[in-house]
Order: C-alpha cells, then sequence, then structure tokens
C-alpha cells in the first residue's frame, strides 16, 4: 500500500484531535478559571531510502534521502496565562491576581484550582460550587499558624469575643494657657470593667496657674484628684505625664498648654465589651477578618496557596480543579502575596483565557488540515485504481 495513504490517515487523526481541543477551548469561553490548550504536532518516523555518503576521492559526499510516514500529536499544553477580572460583588468570590492556586480537598484528595467562586455551608465551612472544601489555617485568638498542616477553612458562626479590661487611656489636646475661666475642662470617655460593663470616666481639668492645672478623674463611684499637672514654659512636656486611676493607666504626655482654643479630649482607650460577630472581610492576603459587635476586627483564618515548579505539569481532573503530577513538583503551601504567588482580589472571579480569535483561526487551520489530508487519500487511492485498470 502507498505511504502517503497511511501519512494522510495520521494527518486526519491528528487534525481532529486538535479540532477536539479547539471545540473544548471554545465551549468554556466562559468558564470561570478554565484554562485554554494547545496542541502541537510533531512528524513521525522517516523511512530511510538512501543513507548519507561521506566525501571520497573525486566524489562529494551525499545526503540521506527519507520519506516521512506521518503526523503525530507532540502534546497538549495548557496556558496558564492570566484571565480577565469579573466583578460578582460576592465576598467570598475571589480572583488570583498572578500565579498559584487555591487548595480544595474532595473525598480525602487535595486538588487545585483557580475559580474562586466560593460560599460557605451550613456549617460555616468555605467550599466550592461542587462541594469541595477550601483549605488553610484557622486562627486561634486572633494568632494565625501557617507553619501547621493545612486543614479546611471554616467560618466559626456564633464566635463570642470575650470583653477586655480596659488598661490604658490616652488624653491628648491642648488646655488654653490664656484662660481666666474659673470652669474646669471636662472629657468623657467609656472605658470597661473585666466583665465588660461599660464606665464613663470623667477627666476635668481646672486652671490654678498660668502653667499649671488640677486633673480630677471619677467614674461616678471613685474620685482620683486633684493632682497638678505642670507644664514647661514653652507649654509642652507635662509632669506627671500620666495618672492611675485603679488599673487604668490614663496617659497625659499629649497634652500642650498653649494660649488660644481648648481641645483636649480623651483619645482612645485598650477595652472592649463582649463582641459577637457581625460580619467579615477577606484581604488580600487571603486572610479572614471578623468584624465584632463592638466595632473589633480579629483574623479569623486564612485561606492556603499553592503554588509549583512546573505549572503545566498539572493534570486536568475536572470541575475546574488539577491535580498535581510527577511532573508539576510537590505544591508549596504559603501565603498570597508571598513566595512569588499572586494576591487575592475580593468580589471579582478570573474568567477564561480562551482567546475567541486565536481559536477561531486554529478552527480554520484545524479544518483545512483535515480537507487537505482528505484530499491525500483521495489521491492515493485513485493512483491505487490506476494500479487495478493496469491488468484490463
Amino acid at each position: 500500500m502507498l505511504r502517503s495513504l497511511f501519512a494522510g490517515i495520521s494527518g486526519l487523526r491528528a487534525h481532529q484531535t486538535m479540532m477536539d481541543v479547539t471545540g473544548n477551548n471554545i465551549a468554556n469561553v466562559n468558564t470561570a478559571g478554565y484554562k485554554a490548550s494547545q496542541t502541537v504536532f510533531q512528524d513521525t518516523l522517516s523511512q530511510m531510502i538512501q543513507g548519507a555518503g561521506a566525501p571520497q576521492g573525486n566524489a562529494g559526499g551525499t545526503n540521506p534521502a527519507q520519506v516521512g510516514l506521518g503526523v503525530r500529536v507532540g502534546g497538549i499544553f495548557t496556558n496558564f496565562g492570566q484571565g480577565s477580572a469579573q466583578a460578582t460583588g460576592r465576598s467570598t468570590d475571589l480572583m488570583i491576581q498572578g500565579d498559584g492556586f487555591f487548595v480544595v480537598r474532595k473525598d480525602g484528595q487535595d486538588l487545585y484550582t483557580r475559580a474562586g467562586a466560593f460560599n460557605f455551608d451550613s456549617l460555616g465551612q468555605l467550599v466550592s460550587p461542587d462541594g469541595a472544601k477550601v483549605m488553610g489555617w484557622g486562627a486561634v485568638n486572633g494568632a494565625i499558624n501557617t507553619n501547621a498542616a493545612a486543614a479546611p477553612l471554616s467560618l466559626p458562626v456564633g464566635t463570642m469575643l470575650p470583653p477586655a479590661a480596659t488598661g490604658n487611656v490616652t488624653v491628648g489636646g491642648n488646655l488654653p494657657g490664656d484662660s481666666t475661666s474659673t470652669t474646669p475642662i471636662t472629657t468623657s470617655i467609656t472605658v470597661y470593667d473585666a466583665q465588660g460593663n461599660p464606665i464613663a470616666l470623667k477627666t476635668s481639668f481646672l486652671k490654678t496657674s498660668p502653667t499649671t492645672w488640677d486633673v480630677t478623674m471619677t467614674d461616678g463611684t471613685t474620685t482620683v484628684g486633684p493632682t497638678p499637672l505642670t507644664f514647661n514654659a514653652t507649654g509642652t512636656a507635662p509632669t506627671p505625664s500620666s495618672m492611675a486611676f485603679g488599673a487604668i493607666n490614663v496617659a497625659l504626655s499629649g497634652i500642650t498648654n498653649y494660649a488660644g482654643v481648648s481641645t483636649v479630649s480623651a483619645l482612645n482607650q485598650d477595652g472592649s465589651a463582649v463582641g459577637s460577630l457581625q460580619a467579615f472581610s477577606i484581604s488580600p492576603d487571603g486572610t479572614l477578618v471578623g468584624v465584632f459587635s463592638n466595632g473589633l476586627r480579629q483574623d479569623l483564618g486564612r485561606i492556603a496557596m499553592a503554588s509549583f515548579n512546573n505549572p503545566p505539569g498539572l493534570e486536568k481532573v475536572g470541575n475546574t480543579n488539577f491535580r498535581a503530577t510527577v511532573n508539576s513538583g510537590v505544591a508549596q503551601l504559603g501565603t498570597a502575596g508571598a513566595g512569588g504567588r499572586g494576591a487575592l482580589a475580593g468580589g471579582s472571579l478570573e474568567m477564561s483565557n480562551v482567546d475567541l480569535a486565536q481559536e477561531f483561526t486554529n478552527l480554520i487551520v484545524a479544518q483545512r488540515g483535515f480537507q487537505a489530508n482528505s484530499k491525500v487519500i483521495t489521491a492515493s487511492d485513485e493512483i491505487l485504481q490506476d494500479l487495478v485498470n493496469l491488468k484490463r
């Protein structure tokens, strides 16, 4: 039989595979996190008709003469280029800006994906649309240990933030050094005891000399002072720089004694009442931050990110997931935005990186290649028919 007949058949098979790959790319043009594939052809072993000859005497050398035996699919490679962003507005939708993969666990197996369409189930677990659990590290009292083994990440619904007794209060601003008023200047701030009970702590300032003010603090039950607060000639460096109200240290070093307006006020305190989890947000490094009813924020966990030495070596396993292979390298887990891993963007999804213009061009190339190989088979058949007709 003619070699061209089998070469044409191999061409049909190869271009059919190219059509299959191109069709799959086009089918997934709107699949979040999908990575397009590309077909690469290679020629097959060529049959030697005449070997190469070395130059000898007056005769020059001759080149080898070979006839190719067709084409084969050399490989189907995955393009891991960045896909475009699609804003969704959902806080649990995440997009990786750069390299890296989310780690999900399904049926006891760790898989990797670029599709960040996640949500919380009834148990508070962060899961993908097919129920795979997103892996990460949980927080203990706001501390996250990324050196520990990754585990399914969950939002601890019903979490209560225990109360914290106030230990420090900061008072700052300006006391008018040119004031002649005999009315005390008062500022108030809410502090908390060990049970989280709110207490109004009032601090009063009464001018007694050009550089001295009497400071009195009270919570309605206990009163401390009056204590002289003395400034230097420039109206700064008050002495004492702080006062104690029970177990609370009240810092006064930020107060000045300049002529003009009165701006003195209690700036902040470090206590809090008991708080319940009200909302959450996901930061660019994948940290799940809880917002509590007492106004405080605390880290609840962090999403794990994986990177590979050779991402094209990953195996597609469906549901826009990949599996590690012997040629992809071992998954290296870490934090988003570190170690070459991309940062996360909340409220967005990474769309497919399929280029429709390129795919339609590949469709035409595959179709014409298929037609051309069909012509080779037709021409070979005609030649065989002519050979058969020689006997007639």
